[in-house]
């Protein structure tokens, strides 16, 4: 989902979750835990796969359709770097992923590893009912300017705790976005802002008639 744009509930796909459910059945998360090593570890209460050391292993498949919802927290050691005019606004290798339901995942950076200082708060505010308020960011680098080309939960819920202190970006706002060399492609449409790697399989909400997924 985008992050940020008003969340809506639907019918979960493969994953019987609710939104007072903290935690996904673990079938959901096999796949997607197999590739971080036996460092991988639940934590019970919270929405996130607690991993200590995250090892780089060729990455299973992972289906949007075996996603949760709501969403869960995953740690990622893939280095993301986002680039625009010429500037590298981003470059970490100890990113959150977002998973949900038909979505592709939403890469969150932790706000040391942005640069900030290119960054200006919009006016825009929305609220996802899951995650809280969201606010958005306008980058500003020599020459242009690319209004709402990012977002953050300054003051996530508590099941989202982990998604404070980092920065999202559109990927489709940007010249370029890639996670360990590999460039991410977009989530179609403009409306979410989910980033397409290799690894990942829709179809994906954003096409077009996939409004009610």
């Amino acid at each position: 989902m985008r992050s940020g744009a008003s969340c809506r509930p639907g019918r979960p796909r493969r994953c019987p979750c609710t939104v007072t459910v903290r935690w996904p059945p673990q079938e959901c998360l096999s796949r997607i835990a197999a590739s971080a090593g036996p460092a991988a570890a639940e934590m019970p209460g919270k929405r996130v796969i607690a991993m200590s050391q995250v090892q780089r292993q060729p990455r299973p498949t992972e289906s949007v359709w075996d996603y949760p919802r709501p969403p869960c927290v995953v740690p990622d050691a893939r280095r993301i770097v986002v680039r625009h005019g010429g500037v590298v606004l981003a470059d970490s290798g100890r990113c959150l992923r977002v998973l949900e339901t038909s979505h592709p995942p939403v890469f969150y950076v932790p706000r040391e590893d942005v640069r900030t200082d290119l960054l200006i708060r919009s006016t825009r505010v929305t609220r996802c009912e899951w995650k809280g308020v969201a606010c958005y960011w306008t980058l500003e680098v020599p020459g242009m300017t690319v209004e709402d080309v990012a977002w953050s939960y300054e003051e996530p819920e508590p099941a989202y705790a982990a998604l404070a202190g980092h920065v999202a970006v559109y990927p489709g706002r940007v010249d370029s976005c890639t996670a360990d060399g590999e460039r991410v492609l977009p989530q179609p449409g403009d409306f979410y802002g989910g980033w397409i790697t290799g690894e990942v399989v829709g179809p994906f909400k954003g096409l077009a008639g996939s409004a009610g997924w």
